[in-house]
C-alpha cells in the first residue's frame, strides 16, 4: 500500500473516530458540536499554523546576505521542484534540526537551527532541505495539521465527557443502548484519545518515509540525506530541542529522542529504518 493511500485511509479513520465519539457522548447534538469544532479548528490551523510554529521557536527570517549557502541550496531545490522560493528562517539553538511549514508551496517557509548549519556538510544540508521542501510539495504540513486538529478535538471531547461524568451530567442516551451508559462512556474517554494518538503517529510516520523518498529524488543524493539523519539524531540525543507534542512532528528528526518508551510513541519512524531505506535507494 502506498504512503499516500495509507494516509488517506488513516485520516478517514480518524474522522470516523471523531464523529463516533461525538455521537456516543452527546447524540446528534454531540455529533454536531464535534463537526463544528473540527471545522473551526481546521480553518484556523490552515491559515495561521505557520506563523504560530515559527513564533513558538523564536525563528527569525533571514536574508541571503545572512546565509548565502542556505539560500543557494533552497533556490536550486525550489527551481527543481518548480515551486516559488520559500522564506528562510533561522532558529537560535545549538540543537541540530529543521522543519518546513506553510499551507501550500506558494506560502512555504523553511527553518533551520544554528546547530544544524554547524554540523552537516553542504551536501547533507541539501538532502535535509530537500526532505523539508518535499513535505510542502506533498502537502504534508496541511495533512499533519488536520490530523493534529482531529486528535485534539477527540481528546477535548473525552475531557468534556470526563467532567460531565464527574459532576453527574452523563446519562444514558437510551435505556436500550447496550453499549451506552456511564461505564461505556468512561471506557471511551480512555480509549478514544489513545486510538487518536496512535492513528496520528501512523500518519506522521508514513509522511516521513514519503518525504525521505521524495527528498532523495529531489536532491539526487539519498546517501547524503541518510548521513545527515545519522548525524542529527546522534547530536540531538545529547543536545535536545525543547519541543511540544503539537509541533514535534514538524522536525526532520524527533527533537527529544528520550528512552525506548518515548521512541515507541514518537511521531517519527526509527532513524535506523529511514537510513536503511535511503541507502537502498542509493544502491
Amino acid at each position: 500500500m502506498s504512503n499516500a493511500l495509507k494516509t488517506t485511509l488513516l485520516l478517514g479513520l480518524m474522522t470516523g473516530l471523531l464523529l463516533f465519539v461525538g455521537d456516543r457522548l452527546g447524540g446528534p447534538q454531540g455529533l454536531m458540536i464535534a463537526f463544528v469544532m473540527t471545522l473551526v479548528m481546521n480553518v484556523g490551523s490552515y491559515w495561521f499554523s505557520d506563523k504560530i510554529v515559527l513564533a513558538t521557536y523564536r525563528a527569525r527570517e533571514i536574508s541571503e546576505s545572512d546565509a548565502p549557502g542556505v539560500f543557494r541550496i533552497v533556490r536550486e531545490l525550489a527551481a527543481g521542484a518548480q515551486m516559488p522560493m520559500p522564506r528562510v528562517y533561522l532558529i537560535p539553538t545549538d540543537s541540530p534540526n529543521a522543519f518546513a511549514t506553510g499551507r501550500s508551496p506558494s506560502h512555504a517557509a523553511v527553518a533551520v537551527t544554528e546547530g544544524i548549519l554547524r554540523l552537516v556538510s553542504p551536501e547533507e544540508l541539501r538532502g535535509v532541505l530537500a526532505h523539508e521542501l518535499s513535505h510542502v510539495i506533498n502537502r504534508d504540513t496541511l495533512t499533519s495539521t488536520i490530523a493534529g486538529t482531529l486528535a485534539g478535538v477527540i481528546m477535548l471531547l473525552a475531557r468534556m465527557a470526563y467532567w460531565g461524568a464527574l459532576f453527574g451530567g452523563m446519562q444514558r442516551r437510551d435505556d436500550r443502548d447496550e453499549g451506552g451508559g456511564v461505564f461505556g462512556a468512561l471506557a471511551m474517554m480512555v480509549l478514544a484519545p489513545i486510538a487518536a494518538s496512535l492513528i496520528q503517529l501512523a500518519i506522521s510516520r508514513a509522511r516521513e518515509y514519503e518525504a525521505d523518498a521524495s527528498g532523495a529524488r529531489l536532491s539526487h543524493d539519498p546517501q547524503a540525506l541518510a548521513s545527515a539523519l545519522e548525524k542529527i539524531s546522534s547530536v540531538s540525543a545529547r543536545v535536545p530541542l525543547a519541543a511540544g507534542p503539537a509541533t514535534a512532528h514538524l522536525f526532520i528528526v524527533s527533537p527529544g529522542l528520550g528512552d525506548r518508551l518515548a521512541r515507541l510513541f514518537s511521531t517519527h519512524p526509527p532513524i535506523e529504518e529511514r537510513v536503511r531505506r535511503l541507502r537502498a535507494m542509493a544502491r
